[in-house]
């Protein structure tokens, strides 16, 4: 069993701190990491796989540090999110110059057997340049899964895939996370990780947000107060209907946007409510949208809770 220990982490650039004090474990199956835009998971993520040291703590790998140690690469495969291909070689010498710097014993057969697992056997006589994105993430697998890494760090893996080549890498990654190897893989887009990981590691501005079962921290998600604004025919008539409400607690006039800033709190009564309300007092409601639904906002009510 291979394990990836995070110990009081951090990683800062001059005076910008990319990530901070960051603790965590991923151990065999498929992990997600998951946070918006500018979280740090890419700097964590280069951590982990020996491209960037640690401005702090450890990371290491079976409890060797991974940073120059090359021993630690052997067992590691990473595909980031960055393009850092050489257009002008075709996908299979790409793969095949990947074999070959690792030392294997047979690299054209190893190169052939990657491009199998994610069938781009059919086009890696093409040079690279001539591919979509989809396939340049898939040639970017393959040269990470050339050495049958115990361990398979993925930074945004499902970008530029259409619907086709997304299921495939799914089950390609699911199938390893089965076999016992340590996937995780980053992404901003709760639903990739839904499909995929049954645990998560959450990150915020730098800092731990959450671990565990998705699908305990999933229910946080839903079960924090939602906000909307609404717009309607009558706002002060609606708002006063609603403040009476139980399903409410909070409702603010925005006389810039001519609208209703609404705190809910039960979902779910809310939503029923809302149009009955609306429809016994004869008010149209004309805008009625989530103001907060941003992973931003969904991963600031995370660390506050």
């Amino acid at each position: 069993m291979t394990t990836l220990h995070i110990d009081n982490t951090s990683r800062w650039f001059g005076n910008v701190v990319a990530v901070n004090d960051v603790s965590m474990t991923i151990g065999p199956g498929v992990t997600g990491l998951l946070g918006p835009n500018g979280a740090g998971k890419s700097t964590l993520i280069n951590m982990m796989s020996g491209f960037l040291a640690p401005s702090a703590g450890t990371v290491t790998l079976d409890e060797r540090p991974i940073w120059r140690n090359a021993e630690s690469y052997r067992h590691i495969g990473l595909v980031p999110e960055r393009e850092g291909m050489y257009d002008y070689l075709t996908g299979g010498e790409f793969v095949l110059a990947n074999a070959e710097l690792h030392g294997l014993p047979d690299p054209k057969a190893a190169a052939a057997e990657a491009l199998a697992t994610v069938e781009m056997t059919h086009a890696a006589d093409r040079r690279i340049d001539t591919y979509s994105k989809g396939m340049r993430q898939r040639v970017k697998m393959a040269s990470a899964l050339v050495h049958q890494p115990s361990v398979l760090l993925l930074d945004e893996p499902f970008n530029g895939m259409d619907p086709r080549q997304r299921l495939q890498l799914m089950d390609l990654l699911a199938k390893m996370g089965e076999e016992g190897r340590t996937v995780l893989f980053s992404s901003h887009i709760l639903e990739e990780v839904e499909q995929l990981a049954s645990h998560i590691e959450v990150i915020v501005a730098g800092r731990h947000a959450a671990s565990g079962d998705f699908r305990k921290i999933r229910r946080l998600m839903t079960d924090r107060p939602h906000r909307y604004l609404i717009r309607s025919s009558d706002n002060r008539a609606l708002a006063a209907a609603l403040i009476a409400d139980a399903s409410t607690t909070g409702i603010e006039v925005d006389r810039a946007e001519d609208a209703l800033r609404v705190e809910a709190v039960d979902f779910a009564r809310f939503t029923e409510r809302l149009p009955s309300l609306a429809r016994e007092r004869d008010i149209r409601l004309l805008t009625v949208a989530p103001s907060d639904e941003s992973l931003e906002n969904v991963f600031s009510y995370l660390v506050g809770s």
